[in-house]
């Protein structure tokens, strides 16, 4: 992370802090209850009903807030459907949409999102649950989350049991200062875009602390998931990411926590295995704990990483089978700032020259450590460094070495 981002997410950070603490100081009022079927919505999947479906949202929205429940049945929406915390006017009661066993069918023009959750202000506590969006392909997203400002925010949100299927762009975007968020238990799939897009905002705005539990990511056309314009500050628990078209996870500037992920069958876009790719693209740095990657098909490795810093692996797997069979746990390469330490890991690592990842915990047993005397994983004993020059002989040199044939011998092949 460069000095630039750091300032800016402090900045960010105190602001946050000093609006929360001004908005906690004011009471909740009870939760409001808002019917949707109050509206004249019809519900059978025919009838437009995205006129009904907007008046009940601003209903409940327009004064802080409340929770929508809209009954079961499938409501054809024609245009996209807003939620929004306006200039002045904060919502910091608990507020959402319950709606099980409610579908959304979409009839939009291209392009055109299905539900757009837009904050010019301060927007905290709010729940989408129960969903189900069915798109045509043509539309623009499922769900945005949206807060393009470093001076507002949409917090301490959360979207649980939610279906977002076939939308033309990504099955979820959330973008900005969209932080303190959880997902649970939803599903994103065969969306034209990817599954789930997070994302700094295009022109202010951090998104951090997101994290996602036991959700899908499956056959979008795109990626499964993508961390895309900076952001990094998102965490992945009990997922499942397969059959896509390309990457399972796109992490274009790193990853703060992958646990109990799997990753199957992703790049089914790529011609064949020797074309395909990781299920993982992390570029940066990482931590993995116990995540997997399998295939029988094009993807060859359960993660392919460029590091330029930590990158943790704990009690991962990579492998396959069929025309997948040399699939490997790992690709790993970096620049002189970056380590990798894989510890009780299965599975084959490629590694580029001269990076040499500190490996523990092996099949085999014991430990690896780089050979070469200028790798930022050189084997080290308190002051003393230790490798194998390009001669076969083990070299000892206390303090850092200057060439291959530098430091003591003590040893050879």
């Amino acid at each position: 992370m460069t000095t630039a981002e750091l300032s800016r997410r402090a900045a960010i950070a105190a602001a946050a802090v000093t609006t929360g603490a001004a908005l906690e100081k004011a009471v909740p009022g009870p939760l409001k209850r808002v019917d949707a079927g109050a509206f004249g919505l019809k519900g059978d999947g025919i009838a437009d009903d995205t006129a009904a479906l907007q008046r009940a949202l601003d209903a409940t929205f327009s004064r802080d807030g409340g929770m929508l429940v809209i009954p079961p049945g499938a409501y054809r929406v024609s245009r996209p459907l807003h939620i929004s915390a306006e200039p002045s006017k904060n919502i910091t009661n608990r507020n959402g949409v319950s709606a099980y066993g409610a579908r959304l069918v979409s009839a939009l023009g291209k392009g055109q999102s299905v539900i757009e959750v837009v904050s010019r202000a301060n927007h905290r506590f709010f729940l989408l649950e129960g969903l189900d969006i069915q798109g045509y392909g043509k539309e623009g997203h499922g769900i945005v989350l949206e807060c393009e400002s470093n001076d507002n925010f949409l917090y301490n949100f959360c979207l649980r049991d939610v279906v977002v299927q076939n939308c033309g762009g990504d099955g979820c975007r959330l973008i900005g200062n969209v932080f303190e968020g959880q997902i649970f238990n939803s599903y994103f799939r065969d969306n034209h875009g990817s599954g789930t897009t997070f994302s700094h905002g295009e022109k202010a705005g951090v998104l951090s602390a997101v994290h996602v539990f036991g959700s899908v990511f499956g056959q979008n056309h795109a990626h499964g998931a993508a961390i895309l314009r900076n952001a990094y500050d998102v965490g992945f628990h009990g997922c499942y990411f397969l059959l896509n078209g390309h990457f399972g996870l796109l992490a274009e500037n790193g990853c703060s926590l992958l646990s109990n992920c799997g990753f199957e069958n992703n790049h089914t876009l790529a011609p064949d295995f020797d074309h395909g790719d990781a299920g993982i693209s992390l570029n940066s740095f990482g931590t993995m704990i116990a995540c997997s990657g399998y295939s029988i098909a094009k993807q060859n490795a359960l993660v392919k990483a460029y590091v330029t810093a930590p990158l943790t692996m704990i009690g991962c797997s990579g492998g396959g089978d069929g025309a997948a069979a040399k699939a490997a746990l790992a690709k790993l390469n970096g620049t002189a700032s970056g380590s990798a330490t894989v510890i009780g890991c299965q599975g084959p690592i490629e590694q580029a020259p001269n990076f040499g990842a500190i490996v523990m915990g092996r099949k085999e047993g014991g430990a690896d450590f780089t050979s070469d005397w200028n790798s930022r994983s050189l084997l080290r004993l308190g002051e003393f460094a230790l490798w194998v020059g390009a001669d076969g002989k083990l070299r000892l040199k206390k303090g850092t070495p200057a060439s291959d044939a530098d430091g003591a011998v003590v040893g050879s092949g």
